[in-house]
Protein backbone atom coordinates (compact mmCIF):
# COMPACT_ATOMS: atom_id res chain seq x y z
CA UNK A 1 0.00 0.00 0.00
CA UNK A 2 2.60 2.61 0.34
CA UNK A 3 4.44 2.27 -2.92
CA UNK A 4 0.47 2.96 -3.97
CA UNK A 5 0.68 5.86 -1.53
CA UNK A 6 3.78 6.88 -2.38
CA UNK A 7 2.90 6.98 -6.30
CA UNK A 8 -0.08 9.41 -5.82
CA UNK A 9 1.95 11.66 -3.64
CA UNK A 10 4.74 11.95 -6.50
CA UNK A 11 1.58 12.46 -8.86
CA UNK A 12 -0.11 15.42 -6.67
CA UNK A 13 3.78 17.13 -6.42
CA UNK A 14 3.59 17.01 -9.77
CA UNK A 15 0.89 18.22 -10.87
CA UNK A 16 0.67 20.95 -8.14
CA UNK A 17 3.97 22.18 -9.44
CA UNK A 18 2.85 21.94 -12.63
CA UNK A 19 -0.23 24.37 -12.05
CA UNK A 20 1.32 26.08 -9.34
CA UNK A 21 -1.32 25.01 -6.86
CA UNK A 22 -0.60 24.82 -3.00
CA UNK A 23 -1.90 22.02 -0.96
CA UNK A 24 -3.60 21.93 3.16
CA UNK A 25 -5.11 18.88 4.94
CA UNK A 26 -7.61 18.44 7.57
CA UNK A 27 -7.11 14.94 9.08
CA UNK A 28 -9.11 13.05 11.81
CA UNK A 29 -9.13 9.32 11.66
CA UNK A 30 -5.96 9.74 9.52
CA UNK A 31 -3.81 11.42 12.01
CA UNK A 32 -1.39 13.23 9.97
CA UNK A 33 -0.54 10.38 7.48
CA UNK A 34 -2.37 12.23 4.42
CA UNK A 35 0.18 15.05 4.75
CA UNK A 36 3.14 12.77 5.94
CA UNK A 37 2.46 10.91 2.91
CA UNK A 38 2.90 14.62 0.65
CA UNK A 39 5.67 15.52 2.62
CA UNK A 40 7.74 12.47 2.07
CA UNK A 41 8.00 13.94 -1.70
CA UNK A 42 11.25 15.75 -2.12
CA UNK A 43 10.42 19.30 -3.09
CA UNK A 44 7.29 19.60 -1.46
CA UNK A 45 7.61 22.48 0.28
CA UNK A 46 6.62 24.50 -3.00
CA UNK A 47 3.12 22.59 -2.89
CA UNK A 48 2.41 21.95 0.78
CA UNK A 49 1.00 24.91 2.87
CA UNK A 50 0.53 23.21 6.11
CA UNK A 51 -2.01 20.64 8.21
CA UNK A 52 -4.27 20.22 11.00
CA UNK A 53 -5.22 17.49 12.68
CA UNK A 54 -8.24 17.50 14.64
CA UNK A 55 -9.22 14.15 15.74
CA UNK A 56 -11.45 15.52 18.79
CA UNK A 57 -14.61 16.91 17.61
CA UNK A 58 -13.82 20.06 20.09
CA UNK A 59 -10.66 20.77 18.12
CA UNK A 60 -13.06 20.34 15.12
CA UNK A 61 -15.24 23.00 16.31
CA UNK A 62 -12.21 25.39 18.22
CA UNK A 63 -9.78 25.16 14.64
CA UNK A 64 -11.97 24.57 11.62
CA UNK A 65 -14.92 26.78 12.96
CA UNK A 66 -16.96 23.77 12.66
CA UNK A 67 -20.52 24.52 14.97
CA UNK A 68 -20.27 22.04 17.82
CA UNK A 69 -24.30 21.44 16.85
CA UNK A 70 -23.61 20.58 13.63
CA UNK A 71 -21.48 17.52 14.94
CA UNK A 72 -23.93 16.82 17.53
CA UNK A 73 -26.72 16.46 15.03
CA UNK A 74 -24.67 14.99 12.32
CA UNK A 75 -21.98 13.02 13.98
CA UNK A 76 -18.49 13.94 13.78
CA UNK A 77 -18.42 11.49 10.45
CA UNK A 78 -20.64 12.85 7.89
CA UNK A 79 -20.98 14.40 4.69
CA UNK A 80 -21.73 17.71 5.90
CA UNK A 81 -18.27 17.58 8.45
CA UNK A 82 -16.49 16.69 5.75
CA UNK A 83 -17.64 18.91 3.66
CA UNK A 84 -17.06 22.03 6.36
CA UNK A 85 -13.51 20.42 7.05
CA UNK A 86 -12.65 20.84 3.51
CA UNK A 87 -14.04 24.39 3.22
CA UNK A 88 -12.90 26.16 6.50
CA UNK A 89 -9.64 24.40 6.30
CA UNK A 90 -8.95 25.84 2.47
CA UNK A 91 -10.07 29.65 4.02
CA UNK A 92 -8.12 28.94 7.13
CA UNK A 93 -5.12 27.37 6.04
CA UNK A 94 -4.93 29.79 2.78
CA UNK A 95 -4.21 27.33 0.21
CA UNK A 96 -5.67 26.31 -3.18
CA UNK A 97 -7.04 22.59 -2.45
CA UNK A 98 -7.74 20.92 0.76
CA UNK A 99 -7.93 17.60 2.16
CA UNK A 100 -10.18 16.66 4.84
CA UNK A 101 -11.31 13.15 6.41
CA UNK A 102 -13.18 12.18 8.99
CA UNK A 103 -14.27 8.81 10.22
CA UNK A 104 -14.14 5.47 11.79
CA UNK A 105 -10.40 3.70 11.98
CA UNK A 106 -12.04 0.98 14.29
CA UNK A 107 -11.41 -1.62 16.23
CA UNK A 108 -13.92 0.05 18.10
CA UNK A 109 -16.23 2.83 18.03
CA UNK A 110 -18.28 1.63 15.31
CA UNK A 111 -22.43 1.82 15.22
CA UNK A 112 -24.83 0.04 12.96
CA UNK A 113 -25.65 3.00 11.14
CA UNK A 114 -21.66 4.33 11.07
CA UNK A 115 -19.83 0.96 11.42
CA UNK A 116 -15.77 0.79 11.39
CA UNK A 117 -14.22 1.86 8.33
CA UNK A 118 -17.10 4.23 7.33
CA UNK A 119 -14.81 7.44 6.07
CA UNK A 120 -16.02 10.90 4.55
CA UNK A 121 -13.33 12.27 2.37
CA UNK A 122 -13.75 15.88 1.44
CA UNK A 123 -11.75 17.83 -1.44
CA UNK A 124 -11.82 21.76 -1.50
CA UNK A 125 -11.31 24.00 -4.34
CA UNK A 126 -12.10 27.56 -4.60
CA UNK A 127 -14.92 27.09 -7.06
CA UNK A 128 -16.58 23.90 -5.35
CA UNK A 129 -16.14 21.04 -2.78
CA UNK A 130 -16.32 17.17 -3.22
CA UNK A 131 -17.45 14.83 -0.85
CA UNK A 132 -17.16 10.59 -1.18
CA UNK A 133 -18.49 8.00 1.06
CA UNK A 134 -16.06 4.97 0.95
CA UNK A 135 -16.57 2.19 3.36
CA UNK A 136 -13.18 0.42 4.32
CA UNK A 137 -12.25 -3.13 5.38
CA UNK A 138 -9.36 -3.84 7.48
CA UNK A 139 -7.45 -3.33 10.67
CA UNK A 140 -6.95 0.27 11.49
CA UNK A 141 -3.75 0.71 10.15
CA UNK A 142 -5.49 -0.57 7.09
CA UNK A 143 -8.10 1.91 6.91
CA UNK A 144 -5.65 5.10 7.62
CA UNK A 145 -3.99 3.50 4.87
CA UNK A 146 -6.92 3.35 2.20
CA UNK A 147 -8.26 6.25 3.92
CA UNK A 148 -4.71 8.01 2.77
CA UNK A 149 -4.50 6.82 -0.57
CA UNK A 150 -8.12 7.27 -1.95
CA UNK A 151 -8.03 10.34 -0.72
CA UNK A 152 -4.81 11.66 -2.40
CA UNK A 153 -5.99 9.75 -5.80
CA UNK A 154 -9.12 12.02 -5.31
CA UNK A 155 -7.44 14.95 -4.48
CA UNK A 156 -5.12 14.01 -8.33
CA UNK A 157 -8.47 13.65 -10.02
CA UNK A 158 -9.96 16.78 -9.20
CA UNK A 159 -6.64 18.68 -9.81
CA UNK A 160 -6.39 17.37 -13.58
CA UNK A 161 -9.96 19.48 -13.59
CA UNK A 162 -8.82 22.33 -12.53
Amino acid sequence: MWKKINQESEKIYLNCVNKNLTITTAESCTGGMISSAIVHINGSSQIFKSSVVVYSNDMKSKLLNIPKDLIIKNGAVSEIVASKMAKNSLEILNADLSIAVTGIAGPTGGSIDKPVGLVWIGIGTKEKIITNKYQFNGSRLEIRQKTTYESLKLVNNVILDI
